[in-house]
């Protein structure tokens, strides 16, 4: 168990004052048995109410109503959490699922509806032809074949940290060769769907272990990261993270899980006011570990 502080920190600035319409946060994640919130607290200016509310996937999320006009829109969320790893990963797999190509059972099917289709346009199949590369032989085998997948983006595409609101299509980020971890999740999750698999995108924090001084650096650190999460009968929901390659790494903090990446924005929302008022936003994100003597105390 290792215990992390996560803050979160949005800022917008105006050059005159501006009416904020309603936000939607997904900043809390949900207590499960490898993450539990110890403390959570969020901070508002200007002043708000607040309303929370759980969405079609179960995920936290916060209604922000702000009350007045101003220059300036801060909300900065602080986390203490505690996160279970499971060490090296050991994957149960059920016997008829052990091997590609398996199908789900019927419950399977009707509970992962919509997250076993793929979401963009693959016009000549393009895409499909492309995750169908890692696929050796048939049978093969599955965990094999998906963690090829996940190191193929992770190996063969450039990361790039755009700051660009949105993601990039599948066929945008295979064809650029290039991407974000929003864009490389994306990828990894249509490519699966496409294999049949059933798939999630996860959006969170990432804890980067070399601020201890005792890992390499990881991708992604200092902001909100994202990752996939593959369904696997047996080992359930299992995450993997093409951007730094790893497959059920500790150091991913899960906020919320959805369909779509459109779906998990976490801090959106809108302004009235004057054309040019917008004068831009920072985001600063620091995951850190508490030290034995701070916890004591």
């Amino acid at each position: 168990m290792q215990t992390l502080t996560v803050r979160h920190v949005t800022q917008y600035d105006y050059a005159n004052p501006v009416v904020f319409q309603p936000h939607r946060l997904m900043l809390r994640p949900r207590d499960s048995h490898d993450l539990r919130v110890v403390s959570a607290e969020l901070s508002l200016s200007p002043h708000a109410n607040v309303r929370w509310l759980h969405d079609v996937f179960g995920n936290s999320v916060a209604v922000v109503d702000f009350l007045e006009p101003a220059s300036q829109l801060k909300i900065e969320s602080v986390l203490t959490l505690e996160r279970y790893g499971i060490g090296a990963p050991v994957f149960e797999i059920e016997d008829s699922a052990r091997e590609y190509p398996f199908v789900y059972s019927p419950d399977d099917r009707i509970d992962l509806g919509r997250m076993l289709d793929c979401h963009y346009p693959d016009p000549g199949n393009e895409l499909e032809q492309w995750a169908k590369g890692f696929v050796a032989a048939r049978p093969t085998d599955t965990m094999a074949l998906l963690a090829d997948l996940n190191s193929g983006i992770h190996n063969g595409f450039s990361y790039n940290l755009r700051h660009e609101e949105g993601t990039q299509a599948p066929l945008e980020t295979l064809r650029l060769g290039t991407g974000s971890c929003r864009d490389f999740a994306l990828l990894l999750i249509e490519a699966a769907r496409a294999l049949g698999f059933g798939a999630r995108f996860v959006t969170g924090y990432l804890y980067d272990p070399a601020l201890d001084g005792d890992a390499p650096a990881v991708v992604g650190a200092g902001a909100t990261h994202a990752w996939a999460d593959i369904y696997l009968p047996g080992a359930g929901w299992v995450e993997f993270d093409p951007t730094n390659g790893t497959i059920a790494a500790d150091n991913l903090i899960r906020v919320a899980v959805t369909r779509d990446p459109s779906q998990a924005v976490p801090v959106a929302g809108g302004f009235t006011g004057l054309v040019g008022d917008y004068l831009g936003m920072n985001v600063d994100v620091t995951v850190r570990a508490l030290a034995p003597e701070a916890l004591a105390a």
